[in-house]
């Protein structure tokens, strides 16, 4: 039987709109986000061999209530987090924690760069590189997992997709490497051999595959999809609504900075006659 778990990203919005208060301008984009879900579908079987680390929930233990992760972030990252982008990983840890403390929850490297992959595009333009960095470890070390193993999975993904083409990418079971073993494993264990867990964060992660090889024919994302059997309906689907979502978020963003420009220009105008009076009071 497949277990199935689906959490709504459409929550992250409600609040990210109700916290901050936003121009119409930009409350109108943030209230078209889609919803994107953290899913997970996993399948029941063997035990797994080696291969990169994969994480999972031991039956006889009582998971941590959110409360516990959500106070582990904030203990662990002190400094204060502008409201566009606290609302909207307070929302989101608190989705993924439940997603993280399924019994049927398994961690893979492809699931790692997706979640880094949107991680990073939803702190893009954080005023600091060092506190985003900071943030992203508190989260993932709330959450009971290794922040540096993320960053390393992701990265050799990503530098193991550059040398890659269309045809290599596809081609991974007929190879020997690391990270060929990692998408062998994958397609074993979505096979129904082994247990996998299906979420966004890996369709998202399968996209940036696609991304940084370059692999942009319409065919390749299903062979590759036929070849990890991963169903690529799910996939497609999943992939729209992260489209979706990081363009609304670009919107959002440019819209908020123009406004926060405006709003600044107001102020030092209202603040000019100020100026003139104290000049004109002065001895």
């Amino acid at each position: 039987m497949a277990a199935i778990t689906s959490l709504s990203f459409s929550a992250i919005t409600q609040s990210f709109e109700k916290k901050i208060s936003f121009p119409s301008s930009v409350r109108s984009v943030v209230s078209n986000y889609d919803a994107f879900r953290v899913r997970s579908i996993s399948v029941k079987s063997s035990n797994l061999n080696k291969g990169f680390v994969v994480h999972c929930m031991s039956t006889g233990s009582e998971p941590p209530p959110v409360s516990e992760t959500k106070s582990k972030f904030l203990t662990a990252y002190r400094r204060p987090i502008p409201s566009i982008y606290n609302t909207v990983l307070q929302e989101l840890i608190v989705q993924q924690h439940l997603m993280r403390y399924k019994k049927t929850y398994r961690y893979d490297a492809v699931f790692a760069l997706g979640f880094v992959t949107v991680y990073d595009q939803l702190m893009d333009g954080y005023p600091s590189d060092e506190d985003k960095e900071n943030i992203f470890k508190a989260y993932v070390n709330a959450l009971n997992e290794d922040p540096q193993q993320y960053r390393s999975d992701a990265q050799k993904l990503e530098e193991w997709a550059r040398t890659q083409s269309s045809a290599t990418l596809i081609d991974f079971s007929s190879r020997e490497g690391e990270i060929e073993g990692v998408l062998k494993d994958i397609a074993e264990r979505a096979g129904g051999n082994r247990s996998f867990s299906y979420s966004r964060f890996f369709a998202v992660g399968l996209f940036r595959l696609l991304e940084l090889s370059k692999a942009t024919e319409p065919t390749v994302l299903e062979k590759l999809c036929a070849a990890l059997n991963i169903n690529k309906k799910s996939v497609d689907r999943d992939l729209d609504v992260y489209r979706n979502l990081l363009s609304k978020l670009v919107q959002a963003k440019e819209l908020l900075k123009e406004y926060v420009e405006r709003e600044k220009k107001k102020q030092e105008e209202r603040n000019e006659p100020k100026k003139t009076n104290e000049a004109v009071m002065k001895p």
